[in-house]
């Protein structure tokens, strides 16, 4: 079997595995690359993996005009910047310690020992510069299922690396088959090691639910989370029944992850995930939303446009209710809204602290007639 794209067409590429060849090493597309140009999808990073030790790497690609940077090379990898392409260069690795952080490596020179200390089988697959793909391990009919499965022993790769539960979930949405289900003995595995995740830095478990909930649905793969301990482990108090309806009614929309972690609710969700201070503000002020009772077009003027859709499909969603008619359009007149009275237009009546209630109240009045209260009935 054979990969291609423009991405292993690249002249620059080509070069650079050519150059590693002619020096005697071996050099192979892996990963994120090889699996999605398998599984027809957008290729994004490329991952090179090779016998060559970092300071061959660099030397050699160096020497070819390229330029090298010194990205991860206690553990084996340099980026090569080529024909304006990121090439993310690791030499042949096998773990000789691992604490469910970190590891510890040493270089190998067999591509099985550097397939063997990966995550899932169908992030275990290689290919030469021609694209004839390398399967050390038996990935490809997993992938061909679309069958998440961890390399090996389950047990033993999650406790390698307690993210891995993280990304088995993750994976599944992104490229697992919902007809099939969950690999049984990985989700096992990731109930049983759920307290691992206390191990794990607050940033690294946001930066993989971001991901998993930019999936094109990751409903299925969150009720798995729910089901097998490990949603209530990194986010207590999260109900994942909304997040089902919310994809249908994001329908030809594209996905938005904090609005999907709006409807799960949660306890303290922003600091639990290490949001920012404008993502967790976004994140309250959408979750007070859906339970209130502005229209479209208020929440459009209140929030925004981006922010008031969102509130719109959680509302909905949690509420199990349907979209009111019109609401994108709604939406979008109140945000393009201007509220027709100013303070002065109240300075001859009120003042100080009375001044900002009244203009306060009026506003409320404004929301209320779903802004369309003219100046003149506001003054009246």
């Amino acid at each position: 079997m054979k990969v291609s794209g423009p991405w292993l067409d690249h002249p620059e590429t080509q070069a650079l595995c050519l150059s590693l060849e002619r020096g005697g090493y071996r050099a192979f597309f892996v990963g994120g690359c090889v699996r999605n140009a398998l599984m027809g999808l957008p290729v994004g990073d490329i991952d090179i993996a090779t016998d060559a030790h970092p300071e061959t790497v660099s030397r050699i690609a160096e020497s070819c005009g390229f330029r090298v940077v010194p990205t991860g090379i206690d553990h084996g990898t340099v980026t090569v910047i080529a024909g304006g392409l990121a090439h993310e260069v690791t030499t042949f690795r096998r773990d000789v310690k691992t604490d469910g952080r970190h590891a510890t490596v040493a270089f190998s020179h067999h591509v099985e020992e550097d397939a063997g200390r990966r995550d899932f089988t169908m992030n275990a697959l290689y290919a030469d510069r021609t694209g004839t793909v390398i399967d050390p391990l038996g990935g490809l009919p997993d992938l061909v299922a679309r069958k998440v499965r961890f390399v090996g022993d389950a047990n033993a790769r999650i406790v390698e690396d307690f993210l891995r539960i993280l990304r088995f979930f993750r994976f599944y949405a992104h490229y697992g088959d919902p007809n099939t289900g969950m690999d049984a003995e990985g989700l096992a595995a990731c109930a049983e090691n759920s307290a691992g995740l206390d191990k794990l830095s607050r940033e690294r478990i946001g930066a993989e639910m971001r991901k998993l909930f930019a999936a094109p649905d990751p409903a299925p793969a969150v009720a798995s989370m729910n089901s097998a301990g490990v949603l209530p482990q990194i986010l207590p108090g999260a109900d994942p029944r909304g997040l089902a309806p919310l994809v249908h009614l994001e329908s030809d929309l594209p996905p938005r992850w904090l609005r999907r972690l709006a409807v799960l609710g949660g306890d303290d969700a922003a600091a639990r995930l290490r949001l920012s201070r404008q993502e967790a503000s976004d994140l309250r002020a959408l979750q007070g939303q859906i339970g209130g009772l502005l229209s479209p077009a208020a929440l459009g003027f209140t929030l925004g446009e981006a922010l008031g859709t969102d509130a719109v499909l959680a509302r909905a969603a949690v509420m199990e209710s349907p979209l009111p008619a019109d609401w994108a359009r709604d939406v979008a007149r109140g945000a393009a809204a201007i509220f027709p009275i100013r303070a002065s237009d109240l300075m001859d009546r009120f003042q100080g602290p009375a001044l900002g209630a009244a203009l306060k109240a009026a506003q409320q009045r404004w929301l209320a007639s779903n802004l369309t209260l003219t100046r003149d009935q506001l003054l009246a």
